[in-house]
């Protein structure tokens, strides 16, 4: 599903150059759930923003379902991420003038994938399947932090994604939602999602396949 060689991304700073990622090489089956755990500035974000062809490398290649992503035009990027790939934000990122709902149907608007007529019912399955589907006229600041994360996911979901990435998606939440939002990116994965999540959560080892440690912009460890 996933296939990083020897990426590298460099970032220039007022101090000079900040190596955030170092020749990763890097493979990713599909149908796993994988936790990229490292410290603050390790490099974890970056790595998923490769993935996700939010940033591009420096150098070196990413290959997404057999797509070099980076070697696609900014308006080819962009379909394509619409369409396969799910981002779940730590801060949730959700419009706050849209209600729930209308959050989660906006990558259905953005790619087209299913017919106008359909997009409202699928969002609130989708908010009814993480367990929100009560607030879905509901706007986000009305909503607790787990509620909000919630909506975030189904949002990553509206056009059943092959791919799902979250860049801490526990962080702002309590131990008790935390464990929750994990168990249903488990379930995910069981159901055939290849699931990537950075994180520092101390308990993922219950629910991942694979953990992948990054410190300084280098695997460690996989």
């Amino acid at each position: 599903m996933i296939s990083l060689h020897q990426v590298s991304k460099t970032y220039e700073t007022p101090a000079g150059k900040f190596a955030a990622l170092k020749s990763i090489n890097l493979n990713i089956e599909a149908g796993q759930f994988v936790g990229i755990v490292g410290k603050s500035g390790s490099g974890k974000s970056t790595l998923l923003n490769m993935v996700a062809g939010i940033d591009r490398p420096s150098s070196g290649s990413v290959a997404v379902a057999g797509t070099e992503i980076h070697g696609l035009s900014e308006n080819k990027l962009a379909l394509w991420r619409g369409r396969n790939v799910g981002f779940v934000f730590q801060f949730f990122q959700l419009l706050p003038t849209l209600t729930a709902a209308e959050n989660v149907m906006l990558p259905m608007d953005f790619a087209k994938v299913l017919p106008f007529r359909e997009r409202r019912k699928r969002a609130v399955d989708l908010l009814e399947r993480v367990a929100v589907g009560a607030q879905a006229d509901k706007l986000p600041a009305t909503l607790s932090g787990g509620e909000q994360q919630r909506v975030a996911i189904a949002r990553a979901l509206a056009n059943q994604p092959s791919l799902v990435l979250a860049d801490e998606p526990t962080g702002n939440l309590d131990s008790v939602t935390a464990r929750a939002i994990l168990d249903l990116f488990r379930d995910m994965a069981d159901q055939g999602t290849t699931v990537v999540i950075a994180t520092h959560e101390a308990d993922i080892a219950r629910v991942i396949d694979r953990r992948i440690e990054i410190s300084d912009g280098t695997l460690v460890n996989q």
